[in-house]
């Protein structure tokens, strides 16, 4: 590597077709917004394949990816046994829409992981997951509010593409056009690692309030560490309101620890929702809970919730056998291992950075934060020099090589396949790159 003000990447000439196909038949040649580039600019990539730590675009280009299908694939990509167990599965059928054996047997690894959990539903995906979740809550609580916390984000059902208004608490405001003001009305939003809005808002309302539901690491507006003592007062006030309280692990689950942040903090929700991991790149959900508040569900209970493929026996087979080598050996240990090298790594070079930046980790999850001084661990919205800052840095890291998650808010996830000498090439692409974005307009 070297100094020069820039390496920009051309636009490969297979993925500039292949967008220019995608926009006339799918809306913003995407299928999930992020992908667009719209936050960065530029033509996103096409991506051909997977291997390890690496991805192939269309046009031939290698890429250190950190972005790991955003959290889901721990092991890296493709990776042998997981792609063993899947093509196993396949042979024998992609979807019955009847129980098979692998979803009792992944639900009894989770169960037997996670704290507290007694039982899981399977979905296929983190929405559905904590969708459910909440009907499930109000189901037992008997009751309509639903709580969540500015900066945490639960998916796209309708009731939580909820914006934070001014003052402590607010009424929901739907973020999303195509969402009635009704579909939100019985949704509140609180500011983040604030104990007095908490109070506030139960002294006001507790009686009604069915759950409350956080991200105990919030991973969608950056990285937002909390005090433990914060998630402590979240349950110790839930609970004397008899309210439930419902963790969101689908990132932070399986990827921080076995038990996920319920292991970490010792704090044991009433009810969690999964994702990702627990798929092993396949489309998986799951949300559980004690047996008493699970019984609830139908066929047992009255509250209603249906899949035509959840629980199918490939996705449960790619989860399983994920789930397995991570029992199997000390990858937990690994990823902090690296985590903690790349921390090492990159200290001295963010200490000389040209304008402010500072890494924000938990385990193998991490945070480029742009904001001036200590990192934040509310929402905090960027001004928009940084984001053009970002937009130059994540492109001056692709022409590296590097593939960072599209926006400054979104966080970056190693794998067990990363390597020291990776961590090594990565800190050499952002101490370049940091000069590049510098210099940007």
């Amino acid at each position: 590597m070297n100094d020069e003000k820039a390496r920009p990447v051309l636009t490969g000439v297979r993925s500039a077709e292949l967008y220019e196909r995608a926009c006339r038949v799918i809306p913003g040649g995407v299928s999930s917004p992020v992908r667009a580039f719209r936050a960065v600019g530029g033509t996103p990539l096409f991506i051909e394949r997977g291997a390890g730590q690496y991805l192939y675009d269309v046009d031939g280009r290698r890429y250190l990816d950190l972005v790991n299908s955003w959290g889901a694939l721990i092991l890296g990509h493709a990776h042998p046994q997981v792609v063993e167990a899947m093509t196993q599965a396949v042979r024998n059928g992609t979807t019955f829409g009847a129980p098979c054996a692998g979803e009792v047997e992944l639900a009894e690894r989770i169960v037997a992981s996670y704290p507290g959990l007694e039982q899981v539903r399977f979905v296929s995906s983190g929405t559905e997951a904590v969708m459910s979740a909440i009907r499930v809550a109000r189901a037992v609580s008997g009751r309509d509010l639903i709580v969540k916390f500015s900066g945490c984000y639960h998916g796209h059902a309708d009731h939580l593409l909820v914006a934070a208004g001014s003052g402590l608490a607010t009424f929901g405001r739907p973020s999303s056009a195509g969402v009635p003001a009704a579909f939100v009305a019985a949704t509140r939003v609180l500011p983040l690692d604030d104990e007095e809005a908490l109070q506030t808002l139960f002294a006001a309302d507790g009686e009604r309030i069915a759950a409350v539901i956080i991200e105990p690491t919030p991973a969608n507006h950056g990285l937002l560490l909390q005090r433990r003592v914060f998630l402590q007062t979240l349950k110790q006030v839930a609970a004397r309101h008899g309210a439930l309280l419902i963790f969101d692990e689908v990132i932070s689950g399986f990827r921080l620890a076995r038990g996920g942040v319920a292991e970490l903090t010792g704090i044991t929700p009433d009810m969690a929702t999964f994702g990702k991991v627990i798929g092993g790149g396949m489309p998986v959900g799951a949300f559980g809970g004690s047996r008493r508040v699970m019984a609830h569900l139908a066929p047992d209970g009255d509250a209603y919730q249906a899949g035509t493929l959840s629980g199918n026996p490939v996705a449960m087979a790619a989860g399983l056998a994920t789930l397995n080598l991570l029992a199997a050996g000390s990858i937990w240990q690994r990823l902090e291992t690296l985590g903690a090298a790349l921390e090492v790594e990159l200290a001295p070079i963010l200490a000389q950075a040209p304008f402010p930046v500072r890494l924000v980790r938990a385990g193998s999850l991490f945070w480029l934060s742009l904001h001036a001084g200590e990192a934040p661990r509310c929402a905090a919205t960027l001004d928009k020099k940084s984001l053009q800052r970002f937009a130059a840095l994540f492109h001056a890291m692709l022409a590296r090589g590097v593939y960072l998650p599209p926006s400054a808010y979104e966080v970056c996830f190693l794998s067990s396949s990363f390597t020291a000498e990776d961590l090594r090439y990565f800190a050499a692409a952002l101490k370049e790159s940091l000069l590049v974005a510098a210099k940007a307009p």
